[in-house]
């Protein structure tokens, strides 16, 4: 089993930054992308940014110039740095990892896994 522990978030006033940090644990073979989302108020949840483990990233258009992902593969662990926070970065941050092999899995074969999420809330 496959279990994804965030840290980070909590409270910062606007232009502030904070940092969200998310570990997968268990009997891991390897992951493809780790990712992080977001899902405000009233709102769908949406792709806030992601990681290869080649590090090719991708943002929303939202939160690029301001966030950070990067990945440490060794530590099968994706962070998040987010700078110059708007209070539209409200939100519940989840993780994700994508194409996950626990070891014995044959090839072409991963789940996507999600982290219980963890609230990003940004006052003005």
């Amino acid at each position: 089993q496959v279990q994804l522990a965030e840290t980070g978030g909590g409270l910062a006033q606007a232009g502030g930054s904070l940092s969200l940090s998310c570990s997968a644990s268990g009997t891991i073979f390897s992951i493809y992308a780790m990712g992080w989302y977001r899902q405000a108020p009233g709102k769908q949840r949406e792709l806030v940014a992601d990681i290869n483990p080649g590090g090719i990233t991708n943002y929303a258009d939202s939160v690029k110039g301001r966030f950070t992902i990067s990945r440490d593969n060794a530590k099968n662990t994706v962070y998040l740095q987010m700078n110059s926070l708007k209070r539209e970065d409200t939100a519940v941050y989840y993780c994700n990892a994508d194409q996950v092999r626990i070891v014995g899995d044959p090839p072409d074969y991963g789940k996507n896994y999600w982290g219980k999420g963890t609230l990003v809330t940004v006052s003005s």
